[in-house]
């Protein structure tokens, strides 16, 4: 038997590009200060950053083929757009839009929906709850005399979707137009991504096909480069940290000179670097669909937790400034302890990957 190849974890030149790109274009319409007071508005998506990323840049349309408008790109070059969105913690619905309900229309077949998704003229949002891991429990509604009722809650970016993906308890996934649906706004952690209960009083819907299948494979990519976003988050937090500690100053002294915050900067960005490669390795799995159920397991049981690290670490070593509802660092900490449950917890995670594994649970 020939032996697996070695996943590539290095970035190529085309990935550093892109990266390079998606930066700049965040650093010019996405500051901290920027997004703040868009979490205080009553429309926290940024919709002109969003059309930007999604119609010049095309990266609405990453992975969907050529042949229907889309770039043809793998999950490698999406993972890399999220670490950025991640290290901006940028209020647009790519994860969700761009990946998660992409990948439920790539398993239907719905050719036009994913050329509307992948020219920007809509933005698809999966309805099942962000909390919902790869294989749980996924909530439906009935479905009586041709239309869709019933309600769903904890559903992310529903409030920025044109076209809603819900599943049914027929084992349909059917295409609801946003307008035909009523979504009402839930309390979030998250001012970046908010979450909206969907209520559906019989509305027309389109079945696209099995809801099973694409709904595990949506969550299943929405969950491994979840880590990717985390990635992001993390190393934003440990260079704006050892940024800060390297400018402030106490005793005569630079704060970053003390023995004991080496200590717990070295710790984080071991972390981090672990997260990197977990990352990495979740991306390319869903590029080459080797192990792939393995590596997202593995990826989210360690994101979550040096993620919310970083967080925490940053808002205690910026002292009072870190407190303040001005410096951004309380977005950061609010996406990595949302994401921490998102798409299942660590724990969740971790009980899947012993499953694989052929562990017993004690």
């Amino acid at each position: 038997m020939s032996a697996q190849p070695e996943p590539a974890l290095l970035y190529s030149e085309e990935e550093d590009a892109l990266r390079a790109a998606v930066r700049d274009l965040l650093t010019d319409h996405c500051d901290p200060a920027g997004v703040i007071t868009r979490t205080e508005s009553a429309t926290p998506h940024d919709v002109s950053l969003w059309k930007s990323l999604a119609g010049p840049m095309g990266l609405a349309g990453l992975l969907v083929p050529e042949e229907l408008g889309g770039q043809g790109a793998t999950h490698r070059e999406a993972a890399v757009v999220l670490e950025e969105l991640g290290r901006a913690v940028a209020p647009v619905p790519y994860l969700t839009s761009a990946v998660v309900a992409t990948e439920a229309l790539l398993a239907c077949g719905a050719d036009d929906l994913l050329t509307e998704v992948a020219s920007a003229t809509s933005v698809a949002v999966l309805a099942v709850g962000l909390h919902v891991a790869p294989g749980g429990p996924v909530p439906g509604v009935r479905v009586e005399d041709g239309a869709l009722h019933g309600e769903l809650t904890g559903i992310a970016d529903a409030a920025a979707a044109d076209v809603l993906l819900v599943p049914a308890d027929d084992g349909g996934l059917y295409a609801v137009r946003a307008a035909d649906a009523i979504v009402t706004p839930q309390t979030s952690l998250d001012l970046t991504r908010p979450l909206a209960r969907v209520t559906l009083e019989a509305a027309p819907g389109r079945r696209l096909g099995d809801s099973a299948p694409a709904v595990l494979r949506a969550l299943r990519s929405g969950a491994g480069l979840l880590a990717s976003e985390q990635l992001g988050l993390a190393d934003w937090l440990l260079t704006e940290t050892v940024r800060y500690l390297k400018e402030r100053k106490q005793f005569n002294r630079q704060v970053g000179g003390f023995q004991a915050l080496k200590h717990r900067l070295a710790r984080l960005w071991l972390e981090v670097a672990g997260l990197r490669a977990a990352a990495r390795n979740a991306a390319d799995a869903l590029t080459t669909g080797a192990d792939t159920d393995v590596a997202v397991a593995v990826a989210q049981a360690y994101a979550a937790q040096v993620a919310v690290h970083a967080a925490e670490e940053a808002l205690q070593l910026h002292g009072g400034i870190g407190m303040t509802w001005e410096h951004p660092v309380h977005l950061y900490l609010k996406r990595a302890k949302a994401d921490s449950i998102a798409y299942g917890a660590a724990g969740t995670h971790r009980a899947a990957l012993a499953d694989l594994a052929g562990l017993p649970t004690p």
